[in-house]
């Protein structure tokens, strides 16, 4: 019975994931083209792709990395950049406690930004269901594989590329068709309009410390905005129990 669940929970995470799987390869062959154009090497470039696995931290590190800013810079700026695995983590944790901790380990590290938003559209509540694991592995097994894949094209075409074919622009739509769709209530709604605002309004801040302020305002508007619906959202359940009993 368990197995049946499992093999029917993966089916639906492959068929539920299999619309981003373009738009993560197209996102990481941007990304590989990128490193290349940095001035990192194949080696380079591919160790980075391998061990970080996270485009956005890469992608924040490469100017800093050509215009050879101090290294607390650099892995600053990935760090806070990452900061959203944190409450990722915290989202999944209740979801999975009762693995070894390596399981938890690899798992949490091939899990992504859009692995996140489906499985937690699926199941939104910490209710115990079978099949929750191999959904997740339906997931991201998928997701870390399309990404490396057109990483690795991209970094192995970059030098081959001209900057005029706009991939980056091409790039960024892909990831927008797929993100946007995950902005499913108010509170990450706001966190992602606080975050372009500062972003492009401090754009002209050295070692692009202004996406740094960007993330960290963004995320704290909606961890506050969330914070406080929940808040809200608790009062008025009490008060209609009040007013029942």
């Amino acid at each position: 019975m368990s197995f049946e669940s499992d093999k029917a929970a993966f089916k639906e995470g492959l068929r539920v994931g299999g619309p981003t799987w373009f738009g993560v390869g197209a996102w990481g062959l941007v990304v590989g083209i990128a490193m290349i154009k940095a001035g990192l090497t194949l080696p380079q470039a591919l160790g980075m792709t391998l061990l970080v696995f996270a485009g956005s931290a890469q992608l924040a590190s490469l100017p800093l990395i050509a215009a050879h800013a101090p290294a607390w810079v650099i892995f600053a700026t990935a760090l806070v950049v990452n900061l959203r695995f944190l409450i990722f983590s915290a989202i999944l944790a209740p979801h999975f406690a009762y693995l070894p901790w390596r399981t938890r380990a690899w798992l949490g590290f091939l899990t992504g930004d859009i692995s996140v938003g489906l499985f937690m559209q699926r199941y939104p509540e910490f209710a115990e269901e079978k099949g929750k694991l191999a959904y997740l592995k339906a997931l991201v097994f998928p997701n870390w594989a399309a990404w490396q894949i057109g990483s690795v094209i991209g970094i192995l075409l970059g030098s081959q590329v001209p900057t005029s074919w706009g991939l980056g622009f091409a790039g960024t739509l892909a990831i927008l068709c797929i993100m946007l769709p995950l902005i499913i209530n108010r509170a990450a709604f706001a966190g992602v309009v606080v975050a372009g605002t500062v972003a492009l309004l401090a754009v002209n801040m050295p070692y692009k410390l202004g996406l740094l302020l960007a993330v960290l305002l963004g995320m704290g508007t909606a961890m506050m905005l969330e914070e406080y619906l929940d808040g809200k959202k608790e009062t008025a359940t009490d008060k209609s129990q009040e007013e029942q009993a």
